[in-house]
């Protein structure tokens, strides 16, 4: 039988974290390269790349590329570049996303496209990419891992305008199931987190203004800490949950369950 540290022991594994500059993407990274991990971050700015990774550094082996995954273009690009480092990739979380708010009866088409397009389309076809990579990492025993972030806003119904956000979590969430069902052949497991309210810039203005009612209405009466979702993700990524796949674990602290 594991023993119980080996059991969420992923040291020696490499890791790559889209959108993992800032916000949830950073918490993970961060908890993913004190666990051991070699762990590369993505994100657009070259800027943010290098901070993250001077960052990162002080923890263990931590690496920034600046790449647009929204482009087809670049993310095949960044993949070409990543497979040439790295053969195998035992850790893929897929977090880079945006958002985008209005009224019904103003919201634009290019609100909906460019958010289904960063949040849906190009987690599926950088998954796709990386696909020989995540198998070539991946045995019977000790899967690859793909970890998508989708949201509670894909799970329940939120009070604002965020309309192609939600749908494309929903997405997200049931992308993940379909996806584990067929990589589960290849040794990938696939599963999703869906967070509730963390304080990032993406919430910043939601929790401004409303951060007390919110959290009035979260059972837990609080957001959410970086411990818990590199928490999430360290489970996820380990023995411990080897046999786990195809599942969206709300990350919330209940607030899915009473909003």
């Amino acid at each position: 039988m594991t023993s119980k540290h080996a059991l969420f022991d992923i040291s020696g594994k490499v890791a790559l974290v889209t959108g993992g500059t800032r916000g949830i993407g950073l918490m993970i990274a961060k908890g993913l390269v004190q666990a051991g991990v070699k762990t590369y971050v993505v994100s657009r700015k070259a800027e943010a790349c290098a901070e993250a990774e001077a960052e990162l550094k002080q923890y263990g082996e931590a690496v920034g590329i600046a790449a647009d995954l929204s482009s087809a273009e670049q993310a095949n690009a960044f993949a070409e570049a990543f497979l040439q480092r790295e053969p195998q990739l035992h850790i893929l979380v897929n977090n880079a996303g945006a958002t985008w708010g209005a009224r019904f009866g103003e919201f634009p088409e290019s609100g909906w496209d460019k958010i289904m397009d960063i949040n849906l389309k190009s987690l599926f076809f950088l998954t796709q990419t990386l696909g020989p990579a995540l198998q070539a990492a991946g045995t019977d025993q000790d899967p690859a891992r793909v970890i998508n972030i989708g949201s509670i806003d894909g799970l329940t119904s939120p009070g604002y305008g965020n309309y192609s956000y939600s749908a494309s979590k929903a997405a997200v969430h049931h992308l993940t199931r379909h996806l584990a069902a067929h990589l589960a052949r290849a040794n990938i497991n696939v599963n999703a987190i869906a967070p509730g309210p963390f304080e990032t810039k993406m919430t910043e203005f939601m929790l401004k203004e409303h951060a007390e009612q919110i959290i009035q209405t979260i059972p837990r009466r609080r957001t959410g800490q970086a411990s818990d979702v590199a928490g999430t993700a360290i489970f996820l990524a380990s023995a411990a949950s080897a046999y786990i796949t195809g599942t969206v674990i709300p990350l919330d602290g209940g607030y899915s369950t009473t909003r």
